[in-house]
């Protein structure tokens, strides 16, 4: 059995999929996901408890726990945030995170999807509307802008020049809109498993966040809306 310092417990709740995985050597041994939608609050915790469990092991066994840190959803953040903390405090655990998007490109460049002669992996995450959260990664995965809200128009991305890999839940939203020669569209949303990679080079290199102050990667500040039912 792998030892306690080659394990970490992978959480991802950053948008409608609800995931968690245990990894041991940078390979995932066990997984569990939902993509039932709103759901992380009910299902986070429980499938920490399970994929150890499946391994016999308990948190304190692991070497880190590694969260997908937005952004994305608010809601799942904060449940996917506070989950990782409590188990980073209870075992006292060291805490990794990750950006979402750079688990998206991760996962589309180890699933062969980037095409030939491609130029640029621009992920994209739904916020709604004709809004995403996007950046432009190199074929090799590294982020060459920084990740910010776009509103999506028939005039966004017009500087890249294809073949470009378009990949998320909001590439595939926008895909009419940006249905254009040289863009190519996949479906390939961030999932637990698909961390391990990442998450273990950062285990390597001891990079760390401070757990007491981490605060996920929201991006854009919360907004509440109002129901329109009577409450009385």
């Amino acid at each position: 059995m792998a030892s306690r310092k080659s394990r970490i417990i992978l959480i991802e709740t950053s948008a409608s999929l609800c995931s968690v995985a245990l990894a041991e050597d940078g390979i995932v041994v066990a997984y569990r996901e939902s993509a039932g939608g709103r759901e992380h609050a009910a299902l986070t915790a429980p499938f920490v408890a399970e994929v150890l469990e499946e391994r016999g092991l308990k948190v304190a066994d692991c070497a880190a726990v590694c969260l997908s840190a937005g952004p994305g959803s608010y809601t799942g953040l904060r449940v996917g945030s506070s989950t990782a903390k409590g188990l980073c405090f209870g075992a006292d655990l060291p805490l990794i995170s990750l950006s979402t998007p750079d688990i998206i490109v991760s996962k589309a460049i180890a699933g062969g999807l980037v095409p030939e002669g491609c130029s640029a992996i621009v992920p994209m995450i739904d916020a709604r509307r004709m809004e995403v959260y996007s950046a432009v990664y190199s074929p090799a995965g590294e982020r060459l802008t920084e990740i910010a809200p776009v509103v999506v128009d028939s005039d966004s991305f017009r500087e890249l020049a294809g073949p470009v890999l378009l990949v998320g839940d909001g590439a595939l939203k926008c895909r009419e809109i940006l249905n254009r020669p040289g863009f190519v569209f996949a479906e390939v949303l961030a999932d637990a498993a698909s961390m391990a990679p990442l998450a273990f080079k950062k285990l390597e290199a001891r990079q760390f966040e401070n757990t007491a102050y981490f605060e996920p990667f929201y991006l854009k500040d919360f907004v509440a809306t109002v129901s329109r039912k009577k409450m009385w």
